[in-house]
């Protein structure tokens, strides 16, 4: 979608969309939780953790990193990651709204 389409639609739409995007790869939904499950920043352990190479690691962390879901920090000549915690709460909020808003008393199909 090209920013003069974005345009049309809420910030809210957009945060949405940004951070669905960031989620719809299983390698970043892994890279997520390995994340979660270390519970600190992770300094090169994440391609070890992966059955993929450094370069198709680096392209979800740099999506990931984009929405703004991670953060990395630079260390000598690595990268290290870890959850953006309020980003992360930013995003739980909007896709709890989402989710929370469609109600199955209405059943159309």
């Amino acid at each position: 979608m090209g920013l003069s389409k974005t345009e049309e639609f809420t910030v809210k739409d957009n945060k949405i969309a940004k951070y669905a995007k960031a989620l719809a790869h299983p390698a970043r939904i892994a890279i997520l939780q390995l994340l979660i499950k270390k519970q600190s920043c992770v300094c090169g352990d994440i391609v070890e953790d992966l059955p993929l190479s450094q370069s198709t690691v680096s392209q979800h962390l740099k999506e990931l990193k984009e929405a703004g879901l991670i953060k990395g920090d630079i260390e000598g000549v690595k990268v290290c990651y870890c959850i953006d915690e309020k980003e992360w709460e930013s995003a739980k909020n909007y896709l709890a709204q989402l989710f929370a808003s469609y109600s199955s008393r209405n059943k159309c199909c």
